[in-house]
């Protein structure tokens, strides 16, 4: 699979874009478990125009981390081919317009999946960046507005018709938010179109490997792109690829899983990242939605006061010392 001259090879998994998540810390624990695709926060053209550091600081990206992509929103034109153009200075791999953000603060203006209720302005401000960079640019949105504005089908030939090199579908409309499942039968759908040459990007509920092998079999996407599922997990995507090849080579020897100290000592090397990338009082902001949503300590009797512990955490040693008790609570459990 390529989006214009990367080539990921077979079934590549990509990692979200997602704020207050995907930042540069948690990346490359992703990319070292396997993701082939990495994208930073999304951002806001309107902010990057206005040179706001905080927007910038997110746009740092790392040659280890590589390819990677950056991805924008925004609501009109003119700012958004004035970012793209001052995003292409960092040099990303790709740049990726969100047309899929369903959240009141960005949809709700009019940007990220608002545009899904007015399609010419999606596809202006998309034929005008894609003509404003050298840069391959994609999108990411959704199946359409709501249950009754379905619309994807038509949509990815248009998009396709402004210059964009690879689509990510997320398999819900705007209206549903995150709630309900998503329909990867209108992704599939786009696939099968003999119109459509673009590569399909599949999003949307993949959280465990025996999901990954479906979408890509069944719905026939190029690459699977793997978001609130790697939370707390970013080994996840060693999970999917070790699956993925053991079905391709059954006879080949079963590959080494990771053991809860493993997992543990990841989620204790994320924090510690974070707080020497940043500092500790925000390395631990950017660290311990990961750890309470960690699927590894759903085992733990009422986990649910250990969780609101972690949230409150306000201390590197604080922190360490509730993963080492439940280190020690799982480990008695084996």
């Amino acid at each position: 699979m390529k989006i214009s001259t990367i080539d990921f090879g077979p079934q590549p998994l990509f990692l979200a874009p997602m704020e207050d998540v995907t930042d540069i810390g948690f990346r490359k624990l992703c990319k070292r478990f396997g993701a082939d695709m990495m994208y930073t926060e999304f951002v806001s053209a309107e902010a990057i125009v206005r040179s706001i550091k905080s927007t910038l600081d997110k746009m740092k990206i790392d040659d280890d981390e590589r390819p990677v992509g950056i991805q924008i929103y925004g609501r009109d034109v003119e700012s958004m081919v004035e970012a793209a153009k001052i995003v292409e200075e960092v040099h990303p791999d790709i740049i990726d317009i969100n047309f899929g953000c369903p959240v009141k603060k960005v949809a709700g203006k009019g940007a990220g999946a608002g545009m899904l209720k007015n399609i010419p302005m999606m596809l202006d401000i998309t034929r005008e960046v894609v003509k404003a960079v050298h840069t391959p640019v994609t999108v990411k949105t959704r199946l359409g507005w709501d249950l009754n504005n379905l619309i994807i089908t038509d949509l990815a030939e248009q998009l396709q018709d402004c210059g964009i090199q690879a689509l990510t579908i997320h398999g819900r409309t705007r209206s549903q938010m995150y709630t309900g499942e998503a329909d990867w039968s209108l992704i599939g759908e786009v696939k099968k179109n003999p119109r459509i040459h673009i590569p399909i990007i599949g999003n949307g509920d993949v959280t465990t490997p025996e999901g990954a092998r479906l979408a890509f079999e069944r719905y026939g996407v190029d690459a699977i792109m793997i978001g609130r599922a790697t939370f707390g997990r970013p080994w996840i995507f060693k999970e999917v690829k070790d699956y993925l090849q053991s079905a391709i080579h059954p006879d080949a020897p079963a590959p080494q899983p990771l053991t809860l100290d493993d997992k543990i000592d990841i989620l204790e090397e994320q924090l510690r990242i974070n707080v020497e990338r940043i500092d500790e009082y925000r390395g631990i902001l950017h660290t311990r939605r990961h750890l309470a949503s960690s699927p590894i300590f759903k085992a733990i009797p009422n986990f649910r006061q250990t969780r609101i512990a972690m949230l409150r955490a306000e201390t590197v040693a604080d922190l360490t010392a509730i993963l080492e008790e439940c280190r020690t609570v799982l480990k008695a459990q084996q």
